[in-house]
């Protein structure tokens, strides 16, 4: 679920120019260039460690079951 929730606040982050941002940053910061499918992917990651850590917690099927 978190997955689909950090995918979700970065599309709406898009409609404020968030992803040039980022994009910007991540290019001054480490020198690489990369694209919106690589802003994506970083979301995609933050949300399955975020899953990661509910499912081995024991949280994450207590979240499942409330739905």
């Amino acid at each position: 679920m978190a997955i689909v929730t950090f995918l979700l606040i970065g599309w709406i982050l898009s409609w404020f120019k968030f992803n040039s941002l980022f994009i910007q940053a991540f290019k001054e910061l480490f020198h690489k260039e990369i694209s919106d499918a690589s802003y994506y992917f970083v979301l995609f990651c933050i949300g399955f460690i975020g899953d990661f850590i509910l499912f081995f917690k024991g949280t994450y099927e207590i979240i499942l079951l409330d739905l």
